[in-house]
């Protein structure tokens, strides 16, 4: 008799429910939440499901990985979409939620998600400290501007990496004027020097990875994507071939518009905003920079500025931004470098 199992995952055990064909539960129980344990939990009751299925979620990601190496039949689904099916049963519970999803596993009334490899997650995990110990720079930054504007002190902008020991000697001229500000520089100027070191060193390893990478020394040959965005952009997607067109990245991204229709009502709204917002947020720079600061003409950005002509800079810069992750994972597919003579099919 075939077997298929659902699992409800938190962060100290798994509820394990195991129904056959008909929908009758065979097994139920819980596990520790490790691989090992889910394993030795079927091992012990001798079952072999057909299909284990989970949702996405805290440790999804590291259990999908442990199962499958241990030779389970393990599917992490859409916990989003799951959500809609599971909210229908009447009560609610750990046990429910996993006879819920093993019962989805029996219909195959479900939809996998892409679980990421290791190494896109160490980029991704890196490109991630960069951006965090940037806005604890700024934070600081506004926090000691903040700080001494009480005592009527302005300290001047910051538009250049060059520029943060002028703001650090700002903050030294500060704390000659009084003995507290003087504490307060010491230990601010302290962390703000350690702050800028790690920022260094996350930009010199990224700079070290895209430089290495193939992939992202040709993402990189596109108007204005630098390490950064080619380092996501290839973190993130991982697998081209998840997309069976290269447009459907745009979706992905959540960079084309909504769209409503019934019967004879039918609209498009604003983009969707769906899936990574990093992502968007950095393809929308790289538009920004291929909009106003690159000087050198190529076919994407004489498209892009006759576009913000007609409609204005955010529209375009956002439909830019499209266009580059969709000329992106075109470039990265057929293997070619970007022509700057004309335009990359797309």
């Amino acid at each position: 008799m075939t077997h298929y199992a659902g699992l409800d995952v938190s962060l100290k055990e798994v509820s394990i429910c195991v129904v056959d064909d008909d929908g009758e539960v065979v097994a139920q129980g819980t596990a520790p939440a490790d691989p090992e344990g889910v394993a030795g939990w079927f091992k012990n009751r001798s079952l072999t499901p057909k299909r284990i299925i989970h949702e996405s979620g805290q440790l999804s990601i590291w259990l999908q990985r442990g199962m499958v190496q241990m030779g389970l039949p393990a599917i992490c689904i859409d916990a989003r979409k799951a959500h809609k099916s599971l909210s229908a049963r009447l009560n609610k519970s750990d046990s429910s939620d996993a006879e819920g999803l093993a019962q989805l596993a029996r219909m195959n009334w479900f939809t996998p998600v892409h679980i990421r490899s290791e190494e896109s997650d160490r980029l991704r995990a890196l490109v991630g400290g960069r951006e965090r110990m940037i806005r604890l720079r700024k934070d600081l930054e506004g926090h000691i501007r903040g700080v001494l504007k009480a005592f009527g002190i302005r300290m001047t902008g910051i538009s250049q990496a060059q520029q943060r020991q002028g703001f650090r000697d700002q903050l030294a001229a500060a704390g000659e004027t009084d003995p507290v500000l003087r504490t307060i520089a010491d230990g601010f100027i302290a962390a703000h020097i350690t702050l800028c070191n790690a920022t260094a060193d996350f930009d010199a390893a990224l700079r070290a990875k895209s430089k290495s990478n193939p992939i992202t020394r040709r993402l990189m040959t596109i108007p204005g994507v630098g390490p950064i965005v080619s380092l996501s952009f290839a973190a993130l997607i991982d697998d081209p071939n998840r997309f069976s067109k290269t447009s459907d990245v745009g979706a992905f991204l959540g960079l084309t518009p909504r769209r409503h229709q019934s019967g004879e009502m039918d609209w498009s709204g604003r983009v969707s905003k769906c899936g990574d917002a990093g992502m968007r947020g950095l393809l929308f720079e790289a538009a920004s920079c291929v909009i106003r600061q690159v000087k050198r003409f190529s076919a994407l950005k004489s498209w892009a500025v006759r576009l913000a002509g007609r409609r204005g800079f955010r529209k375009a810069a956002v439909a830019t931004a499209r266009k580059i992750a969709v000329l992106m994972l075109t470039l990265w597919k057929s293997g070619t470098d970007y022509q700057w003579t004309h335009e990359a099919t797309a």
